[in-house]
């Protein structure tokens, strides 16, 4: 389960990425989508796409982390050193006296 969540995780990291970088960038950035895509839509309905697409992105990216996160700490091993049993030490076993010739 938690592969699978960090496969998730990991996908939705490369794709927020990706859709950051697309975006218009005010300053002179990267801007790399700065066109009008072809003529599909119009720059202001890409922007509005584009800004629910890294909303939606980064509330999963959210939620897969705090899910990592849970099951981390939700391992099988005892939460403090005095939970842990005591072993218990036996003595060896005595050995038997050597024979007598």
């Amino acid at each position: 389960m938690q592969t699978t969540i960090l496969a998730i995780h990991l996908l939705l990291t490369i794709s927020m990425i990706v859709v950051i970088l697309i975006q218009r960038s005010e300053g002179g950035g990267l801007g790399i989508g700065g066109g009008n895509m072809g003529g599909l839509m119009s720059a202001r309905g890409t922007a509005n796409l584009l800004t629910r697409a890294t909303a939606i992105l980064a509330a999963c990216f959210f939620v897969t982390s705090l899910l990592l996160a849970i099951m981390a700490t939700r391992d099988d091993r005892p939460s403090s050193i005095l939970d842990t049993p005591v072993p218990i030490e036996t003595a060896p076993a005595p050995s038997a006296p050597p024979p007598a010739e």
